[in-house]
């Protein structure tokens, strides 16, 4: 593929995974701001800064590879990357009012969701989220930012779901084994 198709292709990408991050933004602040108003409470807001940093430096950084004009389009990733959004869907779908970007626990918290994609793992936005932040960059050929990115994001889910399973923890049913 040509350099500036190449190049056209990427900023097309890359406008579609800002426009839908925004859009994803605007979602999760409903969300939030519909169960705080029904007496949720938010759990370790003090890394939630460091996970809008880390996601808008990644989008940022993908940005200027692409806008140097380093592009080396890898179409399975692309193709990976695009068939990872029905998954994005999938989870949206299942959470649905319960989807947000930070941990919320309600106050009249209802049964954990067990369906869609939560039947097979506890964390599939998580997952999502480990294979997207890799993906993008390898499908623009900016596999530096796919290494330190993937490195940086594990980190920081580490914590996430470490203080997501303590707060989610009582409301786990117990095994009777």
């Amino acid at each position: 593929m040509a350099m500036e198709g190449a190049i056209l292709w990427a900023i097309l990408l890359l406008l579609f995974v800002t426009i839908q991050r925004g859009a994803e933004l605007v979602y999760a602040n409903y969300n939030t701001r519909r169960l705080r108003t029904a007496g949720a409470t938010e759990v370790g807001a003090g890394h939630y800064p460091l996970i809008v940093l880390l996601h808008g430096a990644w989008l940022i950084a993908l940005w200027l590879w692409v806008l140097s004009g380093d592009v080396e389009l890898q179409l399975w990733a692309v193709g990976a990357y695009l068939v990872l959004q029905a998954f994005r869907v999938w989870i949206l779908a299942s959470l649905g009012s319960f989807w947000t970007t930070r941990v919320i626990i309600p106050a009249e918290a209802p049964p954990l969701v067990r369906r869609g994609p939560y039947r097979f793992c506890q964390h599939p936005n998580y997952v999502l989220v480990v294979l997207e932040i890799a993906l993008l960059p390898l499908a623009l050929g900016a596999w530096p930012l796919a290494v330190i990115f993937s490195i940086a994001n594990a980190l920081l889910l580490a914590w996430r779901i470490h203080v997501e399973e303590a707060a989610l923890t009582p409301r786990r049913p117990r095994s009777t084994t």
